[in-house]
């Protein structure tokens, strides 16, 4: 009979423990000022915001299996939402599963955002800041921060934004951003291909760096305005339109020049350059490569 009873204790204990490490359901609602700030840390999983017309923030989903907790502090103008790892998990290591968070943010809140694989998705908010940072998690954003600021490591970056000022980096990812951009708009990368799309808007200042990653760029430039598009072993492509008024110049040491109208003549040695001008010349463009080729194209 004892045999029997300590066979039935653990074989209910073994039951038992799946549901135990079993995902928790999250379903949190805290107040935020309608200009308040949120930070978000979640290292793998998935990290969704949504904004909506209401002082307060919601917070659904899941924790993964293994997770410590979820930390959420403060309210009225600033809250805090992490998700606690045990301490001998590492970057959350293998013992733990992913956990998925979906926040319900005030439309005009400020948003912090730190991820290490975690992908990152944000729509619909018009923040006063946005920063995302991540390491091998993508970012995906919708959304119309006056400011952004967007890091990853190898993870990939496909933004529409409609911002005046917006710095986004990565090492090997890729760097997709369009929307009405009419502002500072900074895009650099190591090995990652660089998109990027204005429409709506001229253009006041706008860089775009690589060392072997490809570069395209499309967009109207403001009067007085700037572009600066830079590569090591890169290709870059600008694409301007027709009524544009710009003084541009172009450099190579080995790589190919092309640009509309223009024909590219031959140092005697190594390297290539131009300059031209389109239309009265008011804004300024350049174009530098030192083995890869790049092109102004006016269409």
């Amino acid at each position: 009979m004892r045999t029997t009873i300590a066979f039935s204790l653990l074989l209910g204990s073994a039951l038992l423990a799946p549901a135990a490490l079993a995902q928790t359901t999250i379903n949190e609602t805290r107040p935020l000022d309608a200009r308040g700030r949120v930070d978000i840390s979640n290292l793998k999983g998935r990290i969704e915001v949504r904004g909506w017309e209401r002082d307060e923030v919601k917070i659904t989903g899941t924790l993964g299996k293994g997770v410590e907790r979820l930390e959420v502090d403060g309210g009225g103008p600033h809250l805090s939402v992490e998700v606690r790892y045990p301490k001998n998990s590492g970057w959350g290591g293998n013992q733990t599963g992913p956990t998925d968070l979906v926040l319900m943010v005030p439309l005009r809140a400020d948003l912090d955002i730190e991820s290490v694989a975690a992908d990152v998705h944000v729509t619909g908010v018009a923040s006063g800041e946005l920063s995302i940072s991540s390491v091998s998690g993508s970012v995906a954003a919708a959304a119309a921060p006056q400011k952004a600021d967007i890091e990853t490591v190898s993870g990939s970056a496909h933004l529409t934004l409609n911002s005046a000022d917006v710095d986004v980096q990565t090492v090997s990812g890729n760097i997709v951003l369009r929307g009405r951009l009419n502002g500072d708009i900074s895009t650099e990368t190591v090995s990652g291909r660089i998109e990027v799309a204005v429409t709506g808007e001229e253009i006041r200042d706008l860089s775009a760096s690589t060392v072997s990653g490809t570069a395209h760029v499309s967009t109207a430039l403001a009067p007085g305005g700037e572009i600066s598009m830079e590569s090591v072993s890169g290709d870059l492509l600008l694409r301007l339109p027709k009524d544009v008024s710009a003084q541009v110049s172009g450099e190579s040491f080995s790589g190919s020049l092309k640009a509309t109208g223009v024909d590219i003549e031959k140092r005697r040695g190594p390297g290539a350059s131009f300059s031209t001008r389109y239309g009265s010349g008011s804004a300024r463009v350049t174009v530098e490569t030192f083995s890869g080729s790049a092109e102004v194209r006016v269409e």
